[in-house]
């Protein structure tokens, strides 16, 4: 949890913007008054004497037990991303789907129903269809944009909502605060994956969400070099009850991998903006080309949810997912055509990334799953970087018809 006050007239960290905040929040030095914060690569931590032992044991008193669940280093990256999203807690994990995990077995039981986006990411899927119903879990899909299907797909033992905002891979919006309500009015507590926008674009929690979910293997990072995640929100939903869980059952981050976090957090902004500088021209000039079909692009005016964005955001992402015109074979032929393109489903990187979903990300659910998901054998998503504009338009008209 955050330890510094609420108001800007005790905290004038209050006032910072999402810069200043992923460079100065939670700062840690040691000792030696280290600028850059340390890694502590320990498992345990000692006591002064066993009085003070038994305290901290019992939560009397403040301090490091056992790295499993308190580390300086993980505890910083914890209160910087808490900071950023606007939450007072944040559970550190050892990725993105072992937040997700963590999440749902931290407050749902045996006979509960979770209601999820259609469309999420693949691994999510199995997630919730093949291991969270053995724990007696109910699971069923609502379309994202469509508030009216998920009132009515609401249950009398719903207690979770989830969505990913944007989708992956079809960058469908949700209205995060007609679903908070929903989710609200109806006893339930709603979950939202802002991986693609992080707290730079987006701020589930202001608009009413309970939980935030990160990857932060993704932009956090930023470089693709660490795995991590993370569940944000508030000091009893997060710091006690998804907490709970962590410590006992131990899906930790490492302390370097943390490191790496904090490091990462310091250019947030300042990437997250160029991003999408270079996705938001990127996805006007693949509009032009002969052989691309639709282009699915929150930033584009044609896009259908493209004033919710701009509404509930203050920006679009890096994500960009466009039809080829041959189905799977052009799909194909287009990516294999890239020399400078990295081929891989990670995303979040300062290189450009493409994949072809259908065959990766979602390649593990059903074909018509993926059908109903708007999942089509011809769509690529590239995952827009920080190269130069026009090397990256060069790359991918390698792949495309000529005029």
């Amino acid at each position: 949890m955050t330890d510094t006050p609420d108001t800007p007239e005790e905290d004038p960290t209050a006032l910072w913007g999402p810069a200043t905040l992923g460079i100065r929040a939670a700062e840690l030095r040691g000792p030696e008054m280290e600028h850059s914060p340390s890694i502590y690569p320990t498992s345990s931590f000692v006591f002064r004497s066993a009085a003070e032992a038994a305290r901290v044991f019992a939560g009397e008193q403040e301090g490091n037990v056992y790295g499993r669940f308190t580390n300086p280093t993980v505890r910083a990256f914890e209160q910087r991303l808490a900071r950023m999203e606007g939450g007072d807690a944040c559970v550190a994990t050892a990725s993105g789907m072992a937040a997700i995990l963590s999440l749902v077995l931290a407050t749902m039981k045996a006979g509960d129903h979770l209601l999820a986006s259609a469309g999420l990411f693949g691994a999510t899927i199995n997630l919730f269809n093949n291991y969270f119903v053995k724990f007696g879990i109910e699971v069923s899909y609502a379309p994202l944009a469509d508030v009216e299907a998920w009132k009515q797909a609401l249950r009398p033992n719903t207690k979770l909502l989830f969505v990913e905002t944007p989708s992956n891979p079809l960058t469908e919006i949700a209205d995060v605060r007609a679903l908070a309500d929903l989710a609200h009015a109806h006893g339930a507590r709603l979950a939202v994956d802002n991986c693609f926008l992080t707290p730079v674009f987006q701020k589930p929690l202001a608009l009413g969400a309970d939980y935030v979910i990160h990857s932060a293997t993704k932009f956090l990072d930023g470089q693709g070099r660490c795995l991590g995640g993370a569940v944000v929100g508030d000091a009893d939903k997060v710091g006690k009850e998804v907490f709970g869980f962590m410590r006992t059952a131990g899906p930790c981050l490492s302390p370097f991998n943390a490191w790496v976090f904090l490091k990462g957090m310091e250019t947030l902004a300042v990437r997250m903006k160029a991003h999408e500088d270079n996705a938001r021209r990127l996805a006007s000039w693949l509009n032009e080309q002969v052989g691309i079909g639709r282009v699915f692009y929150p930033g584009l005016a044609s896009h259908p949810q493209h004033e919710l964005a701009r509404a509930q955001s203050s920006g679009y992402g890096a994500i960009v997912s466009f039809e080829v015109e041959g189905g799977r074979q052009g799909a194909w032929k287009l990516i294999d055509s890239t020399r400078m393109i990295s081929i891989t489903a990670n995303l979040g990187d300062t290189r450009t990334t493409i994949t072809h979903p259908a065959t990766t990300t979602h390649g593990r659910i059903s074909a018509e799953a993926r059908a109903a998901a708007g999942i089509s054998e011809g769509l690529v998503r590239v995952a827009v970087g920080l190269e130069d504009l026009e090397d990256l338009q060069a790359d991918l008209l390698r792949g495309l018809p000529q005029p």
